[in-house]
């Protein structure tokens, strides 16, 4: 597949989702965190914060495709 292809792919996927997990957790903090104080809303915010992280990592290691090999002398 050609590098400009899996960009391109690989752009949509991640706007997408940005959006759709964007709206999953906004959607679960509303109701399930109405009654709960503020240091619930603090620790479900910080890590559903950083959980999008993992699928949008591993969408970008596609991206890049697998590794050139390394020349003799180099790391």
């Amino acid at each position: 597949m050609p590098i400009r292809l899996k960009k391109l792919i690989g752009m949509l996927l991640i706007v997408s989702l940005v959006v759709i997990y964007a709206l999953v957790a906004t959607t679960i903090a509303t109701y399930r965190l109405s009654d709960q104080p503020w240091y619930v809303h603090l620790l479900y915010f910080f890590f559903s914060g950083l959980l999008w992280v993992v699928p949008a990592m591993l969408i970008i290691r596609w991206m890049a495709g697998p590794r050139a090999p390394a020349e003799d002398g180099e790391l």
